[in-house]
């Protein structure tokens, strides 16, 4: 077997942290090899940023040297301005950064932010003026309206962090439960401080068998819930 140029791990290397979700939900989506490496790139380069808001211009993209050679060969068919444009493009409308124009000192800028609570309050303090990187630019067209969030987002929102055999099991849910039972079963765990997915799944396996019962979801007592959820044929599997 013939040995690569790459050396190894050193010990104790820094690392980048990268949401779960990048793996559970959005690599899945990610057959372009260009658009992975640039997305897992920016997630280094902002990981390095210091300061808030953190963002990276598009300009810092473009003449960064590592992404450079990397799209030189992820992208023989167009030059490396057309391969970035076309793949940070692509982020943008995925959903996976966020895009904001400004002026500045007669020079206009594109400011690109990680699509995440914080930043994404960081991006409207930028827009409203209360943080002043410059004037903020009308987009081109209007900008689509953002989703609700996917299953994964509210889990971590509301529950906790994600692993890989919890979103293989949300996945699963997605398909045999109405979206509504979901976010009420969240609320409800929530609600109550009893954040864990077994939690959630019993519930769910409750109203499938006797039907849904979330309509006060989020408005219940602790002693509401023991006498709905806790007593009866479920009682002892829910409790586990």
């Amino acid at each position: 077997m013939s040995e690569g140029t790459f050396t190894g791990f050193p010990a104790r290397a820094q690392a980048t942290p990268i949401p779960n979700a990048f793996f559970a939900r959005l690599l899945p989506e990610l057959t372009d090899p260009a658009e992975l490496g640039v997305t897992l790139y920016v997630f280094f380069l902002l990981h390095r940023k210091k300061g808030y808001p953190r963002f990276l211009t598009y300009g810092e993209l473009a003449a960064d040297a590592t992404l450079a050679s990397f799209l030189t060969r992820a992208c023989a068919d167009a030059s490396v301005a057309q391969a970035l444009r076309a793949v940070v493009d692509a982020s943008l409308k995925r959903g996976v950064f966020l895009r904001l124009r400004v002026e500045h000192d007669g020079r206009q800028e594109e400011l690109l932010f990680l699509n995440a609570p914080a930043d994404r309050r960081a991006l409207e303090l930028v827009r409203s003026g209360r943080t002043d990187l410059g004037r903020a630019l009308p987009e081109e067209a209007p900008e689509p309206r953002a989703p609700a969030p996917d299953l994964f987002a509210l889990y971590e929102q509301n529950i906790g962090t994600l692993n890989p055999m919890v979103a293989e099991e949300l996945a699963e849910a997605e398909r045999l439960y109405p979206r509504e039972w979901l976010e009420a079963a969240f609320r409800e765990a929530a609600a109550l401080n009893r954040r864990s997915w077994r939690y959630i799944s019993r519930i769910l396996e409750r109203w499938a068998a006797e039907g849904p019962t979330y309509e006060k979801a989020g408005r219940d007592s602790a002693d509401d819930f023991e006498r709905r959820y806790l007593s009866g044929k479920y009682g002892r599997i829910i409790k586990r």
